[in-house]
This record gives C-alpha cells, structure tokens and sequence, in this order.
C-alpha cells in the first residue's frame, strides 16, 4: 500500500503529496517504489509503480514524467505529449498531473486557483542558484493567492 504524505494547505480541490518508498514491487537497492526510470531499476518494476501510483491514488489522469537535468526549464504539461527534459511543469488545464522526481533535491509545489494554475519544480542547489523559480514566475501569474509546498 501507498503512503504518500500529504500537503497541509488552505487549496481546497488540488492536491499535493509526496511519496515514500512504501507499496512498489522494486527490488534493492531501488527497495519499493522507486517512480525513476533513469536509475537502472527493471522497466516493468517502475511502469508497475507508476500504474500503482496513479491507480491507488486516483489521479486524474497519469503524471507528466520529466528527465530531470538540474536545470531551469519548465514546461506546460497540458501541451507536452512525451518526455521531455525539463526541471519543472506546470499547467492551467483541471486535472492535469505535474510531478517531479527528487532524492536529494527539494521538490516545490505551488497553485494559485485565482489564476487557475499549478505546477512543480525540481529544486537543486543550482536550479535554485539558476533561477528556476523566476523562470516559472516568468510563464505564470505568480502573485496574491500563490500557495507553495516545499516538500521534503
């Protein structure tokens, strides 16, 4: 089973978490559910937790995936069909997934329902150094109502 850990914001409607390495079929060292196919781990292990992931959670629909690169690139995950390299996402569309991948970096989730948006950042010491923030708030409205979640 899943235990992902919820965030504990005012946002009513859009949700954010972050996952443990509780309920995947990974085996060491990757132990459970590791959701990165860049690490070496069996492709059907990682398809089968994100399939986990998005089933047990009941996500609206499946989760932009993103090769991460420590940079400041951010993409709009409703207009994004494949892969794509990039430390960010974000999206005006309801019930679009953004989602991010971090071991030793911070993921930071932010919405503003005001301005209809949500998005994800992978924040490193040099995406955050680089400015991968100001790059998202040059592609939103980041202002009054913005919430943000950093995540551990």
């Amino acid at each position: 089973m899943l235990a992902p850990v919820w965030a504990n914001w005012p946002l009513t409607g859009i949700k954010a978490l972050t996952t443990t390495r509780c309920g995947g079929v990974s085996h060491e060292p990757f132990a459970g559910l590791n959701l990165g196919d860049h690490v070496n781990d069996a492709t059907a292990a990682v398809a089968e937790n994100r399939r986990r992931l998005q089933s047990d959670l009941k996500l609206p629909s499946a989760p932009v995936w993103l090769r991460q690169t420590h940079s400041t690139t951010i993409v709009d995950a409703a207009r994004t069909t494949s892969v794509v390299s990039a430390d960010g996402s974000f999206s005006g569309q309801r019930q679009q997934v953004c989602a991010v991948l971090t071991a030793d970096c911070l993921p930071i989730l932010l919405a503003n329902p005001k301005h209809g948006w949500v998005a994800a950042l992978h924040a490193g010491w040099r995406g955050l150094a680089d400015g991968i923030i100001e790059q998202l708030a040059e592609q939103v409205d980041i202002g009054a109502g913005t919430c943000a979640w950093i995540g551990p």
